[in-house]
């Protein structure tokens, strides 16, 4: 059994801690984790079982944990990278020492496009989050999943889910069933003179990447949990930053054409009846690889060299090469420039739907490279993923988006602040 801790133990976070700290589980290709990272956190422990991913954590942040391994000093400082089973991590050592737990744990149980086993599902991980939330005792448990955990037929289960990251320590017993486990929790709920460091206040939020500044429409589930000690109930998930009303609204006043130097498209719709709220406009793809405003720091990326079929890095962009055979027909249509991305799949070629082939201004059409793909999931242009192409489509397709993953981190992180000072 593996510990979190294994040389000197790092502080107990105390009411003059400055930095807080993290455990990330299922760490996949890192997009939940750099988006923690970003927002001031310290990870403790990464946990991830496949190789592939290892490998691209290991090549931007991570080094390998173990007894020799220092624990990290600042938030500058190497990830310890635990690669394995997470059941086979022992998180007790950190009992204490954790502010919040975060992990898009595992869709396959739950994904639209899988099999939908959901609970009967070998690869339910939720257990696992689970126990290391009660061999911890986090301030906060940051959790994310695939939409279909919301499908009707799964809400018996999710609302279980709920139950018991509310009462994480009420656990559940060899041979008993989850329906009967599920009773139990609710029962120690309603009971008088509970402990609210055993006890968190949760919620959950269906949510939009677009609507925050990540040019792809992906719908993602986020579970969001405090301890209930610290008095956290009333906190809400941040507010939607963009829009399409405004994205519209820019497009039919010309303003969007302009900005990228091109000739107005008809959009059939009338600016004087759009309300764009306040809000920013949606990211395109457009915006994502030629000219962003929201991204000024971003470069234009070039076209990947010609001929696809070559297969050549483009000599100053890394993962930024073409891929041939890109095909469109009913059902596997490509996207467009001037529109967010579609959801990005964990698949070399996105299958199925088209989510990886681009149409461009001649109307001619070609699959994205894997740095375009890496663009509309808001990963930085340096970040290195290994594996061939489809391993490091897989990875994109499985992570969380990194400004959407910022968005939570920040929020949980200031609502911490006066509980951590």
């Amino acid at each position: 059994m593996v510990s979190v801790v294994t040389s000197e133990a790092v502080p107990e976070t105390s009411e003059a801690a400055a930095v807080r700290d993290s455990i990330e589980l299922f760490t996949g290709g890192g997009g939940l984790a750099l988006a923690m990272h970003n927002a001031g956190f310290r990870h403790l422990l990464a946990v991830e079982f496949d190789r592939r991913a290892c490998q691209t954590l290991r090549s931007n942040v991570a080094t390998e944990h173990g007894p020799e391994v220092p624990n990290p000093d600042s938030v500058t400082d190497k990830w310890p990278l635990y690669e394995g089973d997470i059941h086979n991590v022992n998180f007790a050592n950190a009992m204490g020492k954790v502010d919040v737990i975060a992990g898009g744990v595992p869709c396959q149980p739950w994904s639209l496009g899988g099999a939908h086993k959901g609970y009967e599902d070998k690869r339910n991980l939720w257990p696992e989050l689970f126990r290391c939330v009660r061999e911890t005792r986090p301030r906060a448990v940051i959790a994310e999943n695939v939409k279909g955990l919301l499908r009707p037929s799964f809400a018996p289960y999710y609302e279980y889910i709920l139950n018991e990251l509310r009462a994480p320590l009420e656990e559940r017993v060899d041979g008993e069933d989850w329906q009967d486990h599920n009773r139990r929790i609710m029962k120690a709920l309603k009971s008088p003179g509970q402990d609210l460091k055993e006890r968190y206040d949760v919620k959950y939020f269906l949510v939009n990447a677009a609507d925050y500044g990540v040019p792809q429409v992906r719908w993602r589930v986020f579970v969001v949990a405090f301890r209930k000690d610290l008095g956290l109930s009333e906190w809400e998930f941040p507010k939607p930053t963009h829009s399409e009303a405004a994205l519209l609204r820019e497009q039919e006043t010309g303003e969007y054409w302009d900005r990228h130097g091109i000739k107005p498209r008809e959009t059939g719709v009338q600016a004087s009846i759009l309300d764009g709220g306040g809000l920013k406009p949606w990211r395109t793809l457009r915006d994502a690889l030629r000219n962003d405003p929201d991204a000024p720091h971003l470069k234009p990326l070039p076209e990947p060299r010609r001929p696809l079929e070559d297969k050549i890095e483009h000599p100053d962009w890394l993962h930024h090469f073409g891929w041939p055979g890109a095909r469109e027909y009913a059902g596997h249509t490509p996207n467009l420039l001037d529109r967010p991305a579609k959801t990005v799949k964990a698949g070399v070629h996105g299958v199925p739907g088209g989510e990886t082939v681009i149409k461009l201004d001649d109307g001619s059409i070609r699959y994205m490279t894997v740095r375009e793909v890496s663009r509309v999931m808001t990963f930085p242009d340096d970040w290195r993923l290994e594996g061939p192409r489809g391993e490091q489509m897989r990875q994109l397709g499985n992570a969380v988006p990194v400004r959407l993953g910022e968005v939570v981190a920040r929020s949980v992180a200031e609502a911490l602040k006066p509980k951590t000072k």
